[in-house]
């Protein structure tokens, strides 16, 4: 889309705000903005700056019988709250009646808001009392601009259009649009996951894909004339236009664009209105400042050697008792790694446990490839300026936490930061470092555990096989939770990541989507460094086409805080729904709670090899509730299942099925199939075979619930039957069809602890199981949806 934006005027623009001392601009100023980036139609305005004299004549200018009358102020985002804004007729007489009462009530409205609570107060205006308070709006009242009245061509619901850009510190700059006017925060909030508003990171989209996004919405489809009794209002190429402005603009004035002297931290046009095809903005506001936020570069590279060490060194290591040390050190031998490439770092003892030690670091013979540091916060200063200035160590495992708020040391981590970023700036070999606050890490293909969980409260699968998961976990406590309660979950590497002072999540997602032996990719996440999240959503784009599932939880989905000087774009496309729109675009599964992340795990572990050719659904239950509650859920947020329609001959060959076993008269061939508790193992086993045969069918869920007598679920039962004949018994027999069948089956046990056996026996035989129905179609749907949107998208852009 060819767009038309003078990026000299706009950079004109913003410096001559901000030589006014002002880092953003008046909203007859961001009309002005518009006219350069293409805008087409913005309103034609007077200024009636603040104590000028009234010439009634100018508004001659204007075309109409009617103004639009709004204040200007510096601390007055959301005019209409206050009483800012105001329709009357073009004459002297009405439009200075209509600012002179403006200007004694705005005041006392803004104050009243602020004290009752319900505005943010800007710094200035915070902890006046009311009659200064009242005094201090009033004197940051500037003036008022008298608009042009431009009706729209239609008063419904829907007619409005929000598009605004805002910085973000994780993503830059994003993108988003939708449902606009007053009420733009309560659609956003009432409406599913992305019919209300849309958002993505500019660095990422352009204009024909956002619109694609975008035409998912609400606000398209009512604009577009698509529901029923609306005529469109706006072309298509109008809003490509729009948005591939926005996104090209977004760029110039970006965090990372070092060309630019100006950053774009946000920019509001809430609405756009439309009349007679025309886009008017109808109101916006823009901040801006100078903040680059460059990247980083880390030599990350040298992950390799920090998860496949030849020779690993330690540093506080007790003699006396098991200490954090102590037990990284037994965890690291007990994984297989040669005792004689660790070396314990120990001012005093000769040896401990039999292994070598050296008083200070700088007396290891040769720089180490991991370096362990298990010491408390305040010896870490000084160490690692010993690593720094003797190149000691390839890599570096901070466990100590504490760096971050440690007394008499506010800005530690900081300090440190700087001197990491100072030894390679210039030219000087610098390790990367992991964490700090790190729980550490197991590397099954390092032949090491430096984790310092003991043994016994943390088994692990050790041995040399095949694993093709890796999990990374900003919190090593959800990581070690996940790895004790899912005994599936057996990964290659986990990776507790702490701080990110040195090294973050995307460094490993790059470095792990090198690893041809991973399928699952599974992430943890409670924040990302500074512009990291990009990168972060960069690299799930390279993981998807090498055949990568990746898996993802973003922790703190709490609202985000409102700026006094913020637009509605905070509130309505906060910091999650950043986070989520980003990743999940991106190509990652992103979910939204624990019990779906392991749902997730569940599914890609198992699953991965499966094919996946639609999402429609067959569910086979011997409980009506499960039948009624699968079905229930077919629709999400962000999925959607359809219920298969059987086949002529595979509802015939299950009414066969059913007869077979006196059940014809108790129930019939459906979907969702309901074969009753009184079915037998060779109703469940014949009836999955014949839906997982059926062409018109994608997956299939079977469900059981155990405690039916007609089959053998209990411990003893289970056990006596895989002992006379494995083939033969239910667990078996249901198994060997998911495995011989290149379509998914997914199984449901719900019951309690005694059916444990039975619920880990299907899962032992390589087949995902959940405890409950609707969370199992649930995670399914987001499963299935992810896999369908990658071979749509890798359809329409070959990789």
């Amino acid at each position: 889309m060819k767009t038309h934006i003078d990026f000299l005027g706009l950079t004109d623009l913003l410096h001559n705000a901000a030589s006014q001392g002002r880092h953003y601009l008046f909203e007859y100023e961001v009309y002005h903005f518009i006219r350069l980036i293409g805008g087409e139609t913005p309103p034609q305005y007077l200024l009636l700056p603040k104590n000028d004299r009234f010439d009634p004549r100018s508004l001659h200018e204007l075309p109409g019988k009617k103004v639009v009358v709004k204040v200007i102020s510096p601390y007055i985002m959301h005019k209409s709250d206050v009483g800012g804004v105001a329709i009357c007729g073009k004459n002297g007489d009405e439009v200075l009646s209509t600012v002179r009462g403006m200007t004694c009530d705005i005041p006392a409205r803004f104050a009243d808001l602020i004290l009752r609570g319900e505005a943010v107060a800007p710094a200035p205006y915070r902890n006046l009392p009311r009659p200064q308070l009242e005094e201090r709006i009033a004197a940051d009242i500037e003036g008022f601009i008298l608009c042009q009245y431009m009706p729209p061509d239609s008063l419904e619901f829907g007619n409005e259009l929000l598009v605004s850009l805002r910085n973000t510190r994780e993503f830059g700059i994003i993108l988003s649009a939708g449902l606009g006017g007053r009420d733009t925060e309560l659609f956003a909030a009432r409406f599913r996951k992305g019919q209300a508003v849309v958002a993505a990171a500019t660095e990422l989209v352009d204009g024909e894909s956002f619109f694609n996004l975008f035409r998912n919405t609400i606000s398209y489809k009512k604009m577009a004339g698509l529901t029923r009794s609306r005529k469109r209002i706006v072309t298509d190429a109008q809003l490509l236009e729009c948005f591939s402005a926005l996104i090209e603009t977004a760029r110039h004035f970006s965090p990372t664009n070092g060309t630019s002297p100006y950053v774009i931290e946000e920019l509001e046009v809430n609405p756009f209105a439309f009349s007679n095809y025309l886009m008017m903005p109808l109101d916006g506001l823009c901040r801006f400042s100078t903040s680059k936020s460059l990247p980083i570069h880390r030599p990350v590279e040298q992950i390799d050697k920090l998860l496949h060490p030849s020779s690993i060194g330690i540093v506080g290591v007790s003699a006396r008792k098991k200490n954090i040390g102590r037990i990284i050190c037994d965890n690291i031998l007990a994984a297989g790694f040669a005792r004689d490439r660790l070396t314990v770092v120990h001012p005093r003892a000769r040896n401990i446990d039999g292994l070598a030690t050296v008083p200070e670091l700088t007396d290891i013979a040769a720089p180490l490839d991991l370096l362990v540091v298990a010491v408390e916060a305040g010896a870490i200063p000084e160490l690692i300026d010993t690593v720094l200035s003797g190149n000691l160590a390839a890599g570096v495992l901070l466990v100590s936490g504490g760096l971050e708020e440690q007394e008499g040391h506010p800005h530690l981590a900081a300090t440190l930061k700087e001197k990491i970023a100072a030894t390679r700036a210039g030219g000087g070999k610098a390790p990367v470092f992991l964490g700090a606050n790190s729980l550490g890490i197991l590397s099954h293909p390092g032949r090491y555990d430096a984790m310092f969980i003991p043994e016994d409260k943390l088994p692990k699968n050790r041995g040399q096989h095949q694993r093709t998961l890796a999990l990374v976990s900003q919190s090593g406590a959800y990581m070690i939770t996940r790895m004790s309660k899912l005994s599936f979950l057996d990964p290659a590497y986990a990776i507790s990541i702490g701080n990110q002072m040195d090294l973050c999540a995307s460094d490993f997602l790059n470095f792990l989507n090198g690893c041809d032996e991973l399928r699952t990719l599974a992430f943890y996440m409670e924040g990302f460094s500074d512009l990291d999240g990009l990168a972060f959503a960069e690299a799930v784009r390279r993981a998807v086409p090498l055949g990568k599932e990746v898996i993802f939880y973003k922790a703190g989905r709490t609202p985000e805080g409102k700026n006094a000087l913020s637009g509605h774009t905070a509130s309505i496309a906060g910091d999650y729904m950043v986070c989520e729109s980003c990743i999940g675009q991106a190509g990652a599964m992103v979910a939204e709670t624990f019990s779906v992340f392991e749902g997730l795990l569940r599914l890609s572990s198992t699953l991965h090899g499966k094919t996946v050719a639609g999402n429609r659904l067959a569910a086979i239950s011997n409980a009506g509730y499960e039948a009624v509650g699968i079905a229930d859920n077919l629709l999400g947020d962000d999925y959607r299942l359809e219920i298969a329609a059987l086949s002529a001959e595979t509802a015939a060959r299950i009414q066969a099925i059913l007869a077979a076993s006196g059940l014809e008269r108790l129930t019939s061939a459906a979907n969702p199939l309901d074969i009753t508790p009184m079915a037998a193992a060779e109703v469940y086993v014949e009836a999955i075979a014949a839906l997982l045969e059926d062409p018109a069918i994608d997956v299939v869920i079977a469900a059981i619930v155990p405690l039916s007598p007609s089959l053998h679920t209990l411990p003893t039962e289970i056990a006596c039957d895989e002992r006379l004949s494995p083939q033969q018994s239910l667990v078996g027999r249901i198994a060997h069809l998911g495995v011989s069948s290149s379509k998914p089956l997914v199984m449901v046990v719900d019951s309690g602890s005694l059916y444990d056996p039975l619920a880990d026996g299907f899962q032992s035989h390589g087949l995902p199981v959940f405890r409950s129905a609707d969370l199992a179609v649930a995670v399914l749907g987001k499963y299935i949806g992810n896999r369908l949107q990658i071979r749509h998208a890798g359809a329409a852009s070959p990789l």
